[in-house]
């Protein structure tokens, strides 16, 4: 029987579409050279079947003769981009039951895949999802929309011309240029912040990184939570795919923040929905119901993040309904 506490750490995966699928693809690539897990889901180094580190359980489950199958959901309309992964170097890793795909895809327009193509699929898609849930559900606390931020992002010929220090990378994921999501955090205030660090990191440098950070005025937090730092550090330095655009480098750092800035990436996609669905339709009635189902997850998002910013309300309790 497994630990209780491992069944703590797992997470599930779901990737949709073409750019999910091929970023979902890449992702497995680097988890399973991370863990020394083969193409196939054996690992080598794992001598017995449950026991010693179990790290890469967070990611991956185990089945009784020792192979290990990724967590994950791969779902796109139209089959051709994840027929490479069932065909690719990475065939045998994954469950065949977790590659969903439709017959075609929906050209580019919303209301053909929402209301037609998308529908042909949902009910397998959530079963699927379903089936990984009730072994790994987790009850934790609820926490909106976190932005990424990774540095250092430098290609092989610049790696050999610099090597970065823990307070320059600490320093760049702060910068708006290194965020995996197009918004300006010093726009906005910080209510949560994790930094994990890897490679050749040690907790004096750290402590020094984020001392600099506080006395920034452009780095602010949200009155009730005005030390809001959570750290952790890895040793291992990161693993990079052989060939891959990224250098490897001795340390990096990712950053998990939940940021009121991010309001602006969804406000410039609810700008951009309004636009592209009144190119497509005029039927004022259908465009009624559209709305209707739209308007008050967006609303209810902009009022979420205007107590926070603007009034500073003490909001703890909602993080955890």
């Amino acid at each position: 029987m497994k630990n209780k506490k491992q069944n703590l750490r797992e997470c599930i995966s779901v990737h949709v579409g073409q750019a999910g699928a091929q970023i979902g693809n890449a992702c497995w690539e680097l988890y399973c050279l991370e863990h020394g897990i083969q193409p196939d889901g054996q690992m080598p180094s794992d001598k017995t079947i449950g026991g010693g580190d179990d790290s890469f359980n967070t990611f991956f489950s185990e089945t009784g003769a020792g192979k290990h199958v990724p967590r994950a959901v791969f779902v796109d309309l139209e089959p051709t981009v994840i027929d490479e992964v069932r065909t690719g170097t990475y065939r045998q890793l994954f469950h065949p039951e977790q590659l969903i795909t439709g017959k075609e895809d929906a050209a580019n327009n919303y209301a053909r895949g929402h209301y037609t193509i998308g529908k042909e699929i949902i009910d397998l898609v959530l079963d699927r999802i379903r089936k990984l849930f009730q072994t790994n559900l987790v009850p934790y606390p609820r926490i909106h929309f976190p932005l990424v931020t990774y540095a250092p992002v430098i290609s092989a010929e610049k790696a050999y011309h610099e090597q970065l220090t823990v307070a320059e990378i600490t320093n760049a994921c702060f910068e708006p240029a290194n965020q995996m999501v197009k918004c300006d955090p010093r726009h906005g205030k910080y209510m949560a912040c994790c930094l994990l660090y890897r490679g050749d990191v040690v907790p004096k440098e750290v402590n020094a990184a984020i001392a600099t950070i506080k006395t920034k005025r452009t780095i602010q937090f949200v009155d009730w939570c005005p030390t809001g730092f959570k750290v952790g550090i890895n040793y291992q330095p990161p693993t990079v795919v052989p060939g891959g655009d990224l250098a490897k480098v001795q340390r990096a750092m990712c950053m998990l923040s939940n940021t009121t800035a991010i309001a602006e990436a969804w406000a410039r996609l609810d700008h951009k929905f309004d636009l592209m669905y009144s190119h497509l339709t005029n039927n004022a009635p259908q465009k009624f119901l559209v709305y209707k189902n739209k308007i008050p997850p967006v609303c209810g998002f902009f009022f979420f993040f205007f107590f926070f910013f603007f009034l500073n309300l003490d909001c703890r309790k909602w993080l955890h309904t």
